[in-house]
């Protein structure tokens, strides 16, 4: 009796951990997607020009997004969101973006807003790259008017995209290194981190990308710690810059951050 209790203690928390590691995949989605299918609030209400855009996905997937359009041949940010919400809940943050001259194309992801299909991992990768192709090849923005910006889970989607596309500039804000890090700051992951694999790995992307990079964070950010952006920005070849926002946690950089915060983004996303 005695051996089999002590097989016991040791086959029952290993076979949870197996458990676990198999089913990892759907507990990481649970956790990292948060998306809302109805809007708060559309353009029309801010007195915002916008087309609203309906693309597919290359597994066929159904997306909808927001193009803002201006006059002229100026710059297109190609805007991935975060985890939370949808593209609704973007519109101020886009408004000041449209006022420094800058065009803006949002999309949702699968599952996000009225974008259809379930949020995954690889479907966030086929959403931006979805996206990219739409802007380049149906709304005729060519590579260098393109500027990739990420906030969050965004980030991880953007990093994807300059890895597999040609764009003129990117911008990470508020972004993780890899799942995997964010595991080990997390009590109920950090035991079994290390058996976890390393999705969303932008800090091996990132060393693969050559294009002028700004990297932005909030030095009080409550969710991803603002030493992820510093291993980032460290990891990153050049032309490459850092931009800390004092006081401003996860989800109100461009609040906190204000003039100073749109004159950065002015001044890096300038030809």
């Amino acid at each position: 009796m005695l051996v089999l209790r002590k097989k016991s203690i040791i086959l029952i928390p290993l076979l949870g951990v197996i458990i676990f590691i198999c089913f990892y995949s759907q507990i990481e989605n649970f956790f990292v997607f948060h998306p809302q299918t109805g809007f708060d609030m559309t353009p029309d209400r801010m007195d915002l020009p916008y087309e609203s855009i309906t693309f597919k996905a290359s597994d066929q997937t159904k997306l909808h997004g927001w193009f803002f359009p201006l006059p002229g041949k100026s710059p297109v940010i190609l805007f991935c969101h975060g985890n939370a919400g949808n593209i609704s809940h973007r519109l101020h943050n886009i408004q000041k973006l449209l006022s420094l001259g800058f065009q803006v194309f949002i999309y949702d992801y699968r599952g996000y807003g009225k974008s259809k299909g379930r949020p995954s991992r690889e479907g966030v990768y086929l959403d931006g790259l979805a996206a990219y192709d739409y802007l380049k090849n149906k709304l005729g923005i060519p590579p260098d008017r393109i500027i990739l910006f990420g906030r969050s889970l965004g980030a991880a989607v953007a990093t994807e995209i300059a890895v597999k596309r040609q764009a003129n500039r990117l911008i990470l804000e508020s972004a993780f290194t890899s799942t995997k890090a964010m595991a080990r700051t997390m009590p109920l992951f950090a035991l079994l981190s290390p058996f976890l694999p390393s999705h969303y790995n932008n800090l091996k992307k990132i060393e693969h990308i050559t294009i002028p990079k700004l990297i932005i964070h909030g030095n009080r950010d409550e969710i991803i710690p603002f030493a992820m952006g510093e291993t980032l920005f460290g990891a990153a070849p050049e032309p490459k810059a850092f931009y800390a926002i004092e006081g401003a946690g996860h989800n109100d950089t461009w609040v906190v951050g204000g003039k100073r915060y749109f004159e950065a983004l002015r001044r890096f996303m300038q030809p």
